[in-house]
């Protein structure tokens, strides 16, 4: 019988004892032993394993730790570490990635739970021989309930904000030993802060709970923090001189978030799916880490699970789903003329080279759109590659998922941006019911130089068609009168449009052709002939249309040339 596929699995020990698959990546533990820093940020895309990782480590280092967690893991055979390490330690796991309120002191009082909670593991300090009456009492403040009558720990702010620096004090006290401190999603309270009206609380609140706990902690054996985005040191690292930060740039470590081809090979080899490789790396992989290439896990290990059910299921775009993607919509709203170029040629598979700015606060992200460029490359929407100068990068969207993505949000611009004109809109609508070719030629051609081409420049000639068919389907459902349909059985075949306006009797119909080598008369020529050849407009007749105006639109890049005849 195969393991059970982890999907939303974050904890370490759940997935090593209740038979789930686990993709190794226990040899950053020795990665960060070797490569030593007291403080350490690894700033990756959500989805990529974090939490997980997190969760590892504190089951690795954790005093009373389960060897046999790592039986046959990669640590396992490091000898030396494991006798050093394994269990050596008091360690402090948090994830701020619940924190999400409406203002600051619901924020704040998460933090506190958040914190209170991870002070409870620890009860035994309250009776504790080798601490004092002092200190428990400052434990005690830590973990009490609040008792007022609201739920929640009840610590002050100035007990909140020095926090894990006491409790990490009072551990080591216990312990004789330096805490390991790992604070996961260290960078939601920020975002959601910034969203919500109440960044520079929130950025005070974090300055001094990190520089606590991070700056001036004698306590701290080392530290792990991750997050998305690397916040500016000025903002909540002020001060902070002993970190090493491990962005999706560095050389370091990149294997160790992401699966790498080998392990998507065996992966999907042990699920019997290594027949789907090629529709998994076009899908889901091209992110680059340094120097290592990824895929992202979250897709491909759900992806294994649709296709255990049902192998030739067609690849879904999961990550979306994990987020509103509210980054993209507000960078194509914000795009100038040149970068609605750049964005094409993305999503064409091209390049597009800009400087990447990996010292942002939440409060700059919407500044500007040099910023923006910025962050889709740290949230994973675009994958560097290559480099053409120190922090200068060729960037890419990284796979089809995303390329899905970034269409679906063209489109929904492009109806939200056309619907503001109405009178527009209508005339546009009018002149399909005249046959005036001449005005649907001049109004369609004025939407294509000022919308975002998604056409693929490497895709089949039917395919190229379907943005100018998706395209002139959204504009024309501007008439809620309208019965619109698309790729509907009419005569000998499937026309790409029909139109019946009931109220006037008229019948539109619409073929559309992608004019290869700009040869747009002869598209349009091609056009009219399939509409009388197959008789598309024979369905129209028989819902009672009296008049069928038959169009052939031919369009190449951003042009097109309409051409109609009225029976």
């Amino acid at each position: 019988m195969r393991t059970k596929l982890p999907i939303g699995i974050e904890k370490f020990e759940e997935i090593r004892t209740e038979g789930f698959y686990y993709v190794d990546k226990t040899g950053l533990i020795r990665e960060l032993l070797d490569n030593w820093g007291k403080v350490n940020l690894f700033t990756r895309p959500r989805r990529f394993g974090k939490s997980l990782n997190m969760s590892m480590l504190r089951c690795f280092f954790e005093y009373g730790c389960d060897s046999t967690l790592f039986d046959g893991l990669e640590i396992a055979r490091q000898r030396e570490y494991c006798q050093k390490y394994m269990g050596k330690f008091p360690v402090i796991l948090i994830t701020l990635k619940g924190v999400d309120a409406r203002n600051y002191e619901e924020a704040a009082g998460m933090l506190r739970s958040i914190i209170g909670t991870a002070a409870l593991r620890f009860q035994f300090l309250a009776d504790s021989p080798r601490l004092s009456n002092e200190d428990k009492s400052l434990y005690r403040q830590l973990i009490k309930i609040d008792d007022s009558g609201k739920q929640g720990f009840s610590m002050p702010p100035e007990v909140l904000a020095d926090s894990l620096r006491m409790l990490s004090e009072l551990l080591r006290k216990h312990y004789g030993q330096n805490v390991i401190l790992l604070i996961d999603e260290y960078d939601v309270p920020l975002d959601k802060a910034q969203q919500a009206g109440y960044y520079a609380e929130m950025v005070t609140l974090i300055r001094s709970l990190f520089g606590q706990a991070l700056k001036t902690n004698d306590s701290l054996y080392f530290a792990v923090l991750t997050g998305c985005l690397r916040i500016a040191k000025e903002s909540i690292f002020t001060g902070l001189n002993n970190m090493n930060v491990f962005s999706t740039t560095s050389t370091q470590m990149g294997e160790y978030f992401g699966f790498t081809d080998d392990e998507v090979t065996e992966m999907l080899r042990y699920y019997g799916l290594e027949d789907n490789f090629e529709t998994v790396k076009k899908w889901y992989d091209g992110y680059r880490f340094g120097t290592a290439q990824v895929y992202c896990p979250w897709d491909v290990i759900n992806y294994c699970r649709d296709a255990r059910f049902q192998p030739e299921a067609f690849p879904r775009a999961y990550w979306i789903n994990t987020s509103g993607n509210d980054i993209i919509r507000e960078f194509i709203r914000m795009a100038t003329p040149g970068t609605r170029r750049e964005i094409e040629a993305l999503v064409a598979g091209e390049t597009v080279t800009h400087r990447i700015r990996q010292e942002l606060t939440y409060r700059e992200l919407y500044d500007n759109i040099d910023n923006l460029w910025s962050v889709l490359f740290t949230t994973g929407y675009l994958a560097q590659r290559g480099a053409e100068d120190a922090d200068v990068y060729r960037l890419a969207i990284p796979n089809l998922e995303i390329r899905q993505i970034f269409v679906e949000q063209i489109q929904e611009w492009f109806r939200e941006e056309s619907r503001k004109d109405t009178p527009r809109l209508d005339a546009f609508c009018s002149a399909f019911l005249r046959g005036d070719a001449d005005a649907v030629e001049t109004q369609l051609n004025t939407y294509l130089r000022k919308t975002i081409s998604i056409r693929d420049t490497a895709a089949r000639k039917t395919k190229k068609e379907n943005f100018y068919h998706g395209m002139l389907l959204g504009l024309l459902s501007h008439r809620e009168d309208w019965i619109v349909t698309s790729n509907t059985e009419s005569g000998d075949g499937y026309s790409d449009i029909l139109v019946e306006a009931e109220d006037q009797g008229i019948g539109i119909v619409i073929e559309v052709k992608y004019a290869e080598e700009g040869k747009l008369d002869a598209a349009c020529t091609e056009a009219l002939e399939q509409i009388s050849s197959l008789d598309y407009e024979d369905r129209l007749r028989q819902d009672g249309m009296d008049t069928v105006v038959r169009f052939g639109i031919a369009c190449y890049k951003k042009r097109c040339i309409v051409r109609a005849e009225r029976s």
